[in-house]
């Protein structure tokens, strides 16, 4: 099974929580072996995802959840 980046980009979190098949799994490793920008977003993932249980709260600056949607699409639309 080969994937494409948008592929991995659909599975990260299932991926994270262990919750892929094992076929899917190696599938998304071998990708992430040769494609850096993959592993950077496994990596953000992960940050956010540790900076989300942390009990300290703050607040986001303004506009930052519409930029960050925007940057999402922006990328799904050049992977595919």
């Amino acid at each position: 099974m080969v994937l494409d980046c948008k592929h991995v980009w659909d599975q990260i979190s299932n991926y994270i929580e262990g919750e892929v098949p094992l076929e899917m799994r190696a599938a998304i490793e071998a990708h992430l072996a040769h494609c850096r920008h993959c592993a950077a977003v496994l990596d953000s993932t992960r940050n956010i995802l540790i900076l989300i249980a942390d009990d300290r709260t703050f607040e986001l600056p303004v506009g930052y959840s519409a930029r960050l949607h925007a940057r999402v699409q922006q990328e799904l639309a050049a992977a595919g």
